[in-house]
């Protein structure tokens, strides 16, 4: 029997060189170890009818001759499936290193996706202004009572709360989204102080009835300059500035007075309609012009509540409306469609 076990290794170890995948290796482990049938394993169970001398002495030869096989088989089955995992690697192949596919590429018509006109604009104001040494700043959407309002000189009693038609967050009385971008002022001026240049790219929100000019979710863009001797020259011209390199082309503008309390003056910055050539369309509301840029000084106040000396500094803040330059850049008649998520749109982009 002794002899006969050590045949069994032999020829076990002899076919597991030869085997080249996992499913024949798993054929040749059932011939030699399979609990029911295997060659190995019904020798083994032989051994209780020898005599007690023979049993002990076959037993040693017969457990050192199923290590090696068991061993012998435990390696090769490693080996066996590192290579499996590189044939599966081999085959599905992806070389991260190309160009992406566009969309539909297995055969239909359609193109890689690009970015939305908004942020377009976007990007490129921010660009822009990084190039006149601006921070971009962001703020939360869901936004304090006291940054959206109390510390841009908006007390609780203010009739200018009003007409911010703001969604208010449900048993959070000091919670609301926010109406503005303005509140990243009071936060910039806090963690920054002056002097400071810096914009504010972002979403608002307002409980407001919609048409061709008015959307209750649209994007702004916050400006703030604060420094010493800073005037409503340096606005104007910042504002001039702005509008000619985004729209590429000299705008008509014109500075009107406006009341916003976080500012002092205040102003409305007004461009040339751009859809009707300031013949009068829904866009301008039939008047020629387009609302586009409220600005002024900052109020000593919001200076205040950002921690800074209004003494010292002065600055000025504007908030342009995203959507509204979008709409005069491309003409836009709509500014519902921005947000309508039809592609039919978007794609023109």
């Amino acid at each position: 029997m002794e002899e006969k076990l050590i045949k069994i290794k032999n020829a076990a170890l002899k076919e597991l060189a030869t085997i080249k995948d996992i499913d024949e290796f798993k054929k040749i482990f059932t011939k030699y170890l399979g609990r029911k049938q295997g060659v190995l394993t019904d020798i083994l169970k032989d051994i209780k009818n020898l005599g007690a001398d023979a049993k002990k002495a076959i037993g040693q030869v017969a457990n050192q001759v199923k290590n090696d096989v068991a061993a012998a088989f435990a390696a090769r089955e490693k080996e066996l499936s590192g290579l499996e995992i590189e044939k599966k690697l081999s085959e599905n192949l992806v070389d991260v290193t190309l160009p992406g596919l566009p969309a539909g590429w297995q055969g239909k018509k359609n193109q890689a996706g690009h970015f939305h006109p908004s942020t377009q604009i976007q990007y490129e104001l921010e660009d822009m202004f990084r190039s006149l040494g601006f921070l971009v700043l962001d703020g939360p959407e869901l936004e304090f009572d006291y940054y959206n309002f109390e510390g841009l000189n908006i007390p609780q009693y203010h009739p200018a709360r009003d007409s911010q038609d703001t969604f208010y967050i449900k048993d959070h009385a000091n919670w609301l989204m926010r109406t503005h971008t303005s509140p990243v002022q009071v936060r910039a001026l806090q963690k920054y102080g002056a002097p400071i240049r810096a914009i504010v790219p972002g979403r608002v929100f307002r409980n407001e009835a919609t048409d061709a000019s008015h959307e209750h979710t649209f994007y702004q863009l916050e400006g703030l300059v604060v420094d010493k001797d800073i005037s409503v020259a340096n606005l104007i011209a910042v504002m001039n500035l702005l509008l000619k390199g985004i729209l590429k082309q000299d705008i008509k503008t014109r500075l009107r007075p406006g009341y916003f309390p976080f500012v002092e003056p205040g102003f409305e910055l007004d461009i040339n309609c751009l859809i009707c050539n300031g013949k009068g369309c829904p866009v301008c509301k039939h008047s020629g012009w387009v609302e586009i840029l409220p600005c002024g000084m900052v109020h000593p106040n919001v200076l205040k509540h950002g921690g800074v000396d209004p003494e010292k500094y002065s600055g000025f803040a504007f908030g342009l409306g995203l959507n509204r330059l979008v709409m005069m850049k491309y003409g836009i008649d709509d500014i519902r469609l921005l947000q309508s998520g039809d592609l039919r749109f978007l794609q023109q982009f």
